[in-house]
């Protein structure tokens, strides 16, 4: 990171409980060298064991990863610099309108059968990616499943997830895929009004749909971190903690550059 990104991800940092008054005891190490790490493992690509000299040793890495996974500090880091990103942008820290969509990506062989699926559409044996994103295309919520799995169903539970964390969600867009029950299901018991984004039968070759452009966006920005090209965890949640930091680099990077 640059000292200028460093700013941006230090601010949105979550204080640990020692700095409070809550016990415990100071790191041992520097939170910009494993933040550091764990941002170069998402962009490169790399196994754990990998990792280069010039970071901390690979299990301490790890051990700082899986701490953060676990206590929710990962989500906690993004959420504050996707705050910070919207208050940039002059708009309202809750969002009141997303887009939802899934894209299914292939397996490694480290992924296990049980949490890993073939998708009979996209001809694709791995794990789906189900997102919702804001209007500038910061997600909102992500959970990974297997490739099975169908977008109404997992759409049903992550509807219902983000209707729990974004109070102020109304409207949500999606492609034909979340048609049927899903729709009545959103009105009814999330109060959420689901409206479908279909391509016209008339048209012909590359046609950009309005809000659906958005999500197709953000997949786009992740596909950029090589880890994230194929599934390599061995859990769905760690997955999805992965697609968070990813994310977060898309954040700090994009307010370094406005401070500048």
């Amino acid at each position: 990171m640059t000292d200028a990104e460093w700013a941006e991800v230090r601010a949105a940092l979550p204080v640990p409980g020692w700095l409070e008054g809550r016990g415990g005891r100071p790191e041992g190490y520097c939170h910009r060298q494993m933040v550091d790490a764990v941002r170069y493992l998402v962009a490169g690509g790399v196994s754990w064991r990998a990792m280069p000299v010039d970071f901390p040793a690979w299990d301490r890495v790890y051990a700082f990863f899986r701490r953060w996974h676990d206590k929710g500090w990962t989500a906690e880091f993004h959420d504050r610099l996707r705050d910070r990103v919207r208050a940039a942008a002059d708009r309202d820290r809750e969002p009141t309108a997303g887009i939802i969509d899934a894209q299914s990506v292939k397996g490694a062989a480290s992924v296990p059968a049980v949490t890993r699926g073939f998708d009979g559409g996209k001809k694709v044996n791995g794990r789906k990616r189900h997102i919702v994103v804001d209007t500038l295309g910061l997600l909102l919520n992500v959970m990974v499943t297997a490739a099975s799995v169908p977008d109404r169903e997992a759409g049903q539970m992550l509807l219902a997830r983000l209707r729990e964390r974004h109070w102020r969600i109304t409207r949500v867009w999606a492609d034909g895929g979340y048609t049927g029950p899903l729709v009545d299901f959103a009105r009814s018991v999330l109060r959420i009004a689901l409206t479908v984004v279909k391509r016209s039968d008339t048209s012909t070759g590359f046609v950009v749909l309005p809000k659906r452009w958005l999500v197709e966006r953000t997949f786009a920005w992740l596909m950029r971190s090589r880890r994230l090209v194929r599934d390599y965890e061995a859990r769905a949640d760690s997955s999805e903690v992965m697609i968070l930091w990813s994310m977060s680099m898309v954040m700090s990077r994009r307010l370094a550059r406005q401070r500048r």
